[in-house]
């Protein structure tokens, strides 16, 4: 199972338009290889440097997304309309969607995980992060993990 971007490689920055010194807008994404027993897929964004890269004290989430159909092969940038049957976690803004980048300090990582489950989980009704990590207990039948990073004024 991969996920790729092309609008940044594994490792290296996350251009600003995705960042809230830009547009904050999602950035493409693609998938592919998922498991042949996978009913649904699970998509966290999350930075694990926060709030300072030296001495994180607590994982910031960017981005839930659970129920992405297996057929599909990844969303587009700035993606407005999500695949049918998909469903929104709350972010650690307390909102649903994508918040890009924005470290106060320093350069973080952004993790853009996807998890391969196999059932379609329930209607969570906007979960957090914990929450959606717990309903996937038991159920993950692969992953992937995408990483880029940002630093604010470069």
């Amino acid at each position: 199972m991969f996920i790729t971007s092309s609008a940044f490689l594994s490792g290296e920055s996350i251009p600003k338009l995705h960042t809230c010194e830009g547009r904050n807008v999602s950035p493409s994404l693609a998938w592919g290889d998922v498991p042949s027993g996978a009913k649904s897929l699970v998509l966290i964004v999350d930075d694990p440097d926060a709030p300072d890269p030296a001495a994180p004290r607590m994982t910031w989430v960017h981005w839930l997304l659970y129920n992405l159909p297996v057929d599909g092969n990844g969303l587009p940038e700035a993606v407005q309309t999500l695949p049918a049957g998909c469903r929104e976690g709350l972010n650690d803004w307390k909102r649903a969607g994508y918040g890009g980048p924005c470290p106060p300090i320093g350069r973080h990582r952004y993790f853009h995980k996807l998890y391969a489950l196999d059932v379609v989980l329930p209607d969570l009704e906007m979960p957090d992060k914990k929450r959606l990590e717990q309903a996937m207990l038991g159920h993950v039948v692969g992953e992937a993990q995408l990483i880029g990073t940002y630093q604010k004024g470069l």
